[in-house]
């Protein structure tokens, strides 16, 4: 599959992340990571009260993640994270890191530059309606559906130049599977004929 690299599954909660990403790190023998397992508790205290997060309290978290990201593919690791990632400045961040923040994640005052992240992004998308519908047959999760609309308010979907495919949530799960599968399989090959 040539230079390792990460595929970020996104979209609001309720869109498949988590199912989605386990699922493709299965098929294609990656790493799983599931960015909800890497919120502090007081990020999860603050979406169990229905109190959507800002910038501040995700910009950490984010910069946590892309060290993750950077360490397992610097060491040759491909990886699959599972993320909702609603801002285009929060995939830069999953990206590039301290680069991408206004104010730096790491404020210790080190020179070297951080490494970029090659990202490939799986957008899940859907309609309020039908997320807000699974959102309430979820068991067990921190994310109540009321903050629902203020993750489509917050979301800015992928556009060009970001490496990205956007496939519907109203598809089966084997057919998004195939087709993140296939459109990977598309980039290799053209990888392989630009080395």
């Amino acid at each position: 599959m040539g230079k390792p690299y990460a595929l970020l599954v996104m979209g609001v909660s309720g869109s498949g992340k988590s199912t989605v990403g386990t699922l493709l790190a299965s098929e294609l023998g990656w790493k799983f990571y599931d960015a909800d397992d890497y919120h502090p508790e007081e990020n999860r205290r603050k979406m169990s009260k229905g109190i959507p997060l800002n910038d501040q309290d995700r910009i950490p978290w984010l910069c946590n993640l892309h060290d993750i990201l950077l360490r397992d593919v610097a060491a040759g690791q491909h990886v699959v994270l599972a993320c909702s990632a609603l801002k285009k400045m929060y995939r830069d961040i999953l990206k590039r890191g301290v680069d991408a923040v206004p104010q730096k994640c790491d404020e210790s005052g080190k020179e070297e530059k951080p490494h970029e992240v090659k990202l490939f992004v799986v957008h899940l998308s859907g309609s309020f309606e039908i997320i807000f519908e699974r959102l309430l047959k979820r068991k067990g999760h921190f994310m109540p559906p009321e903050l629902l609309q203020s993750q489509f308010s917050t979301l800015e979907a992928p556009s060009a130049p970001e490496n990205f495919i956007e496939i519907s949530v109203d598809r089966e799960l084997p057919e998004i599977i195939a087709i993140v599968m296939q459109t990977l399989q598309v980039q290799c090959d053209s990888e392989h004929n630009e080395a």
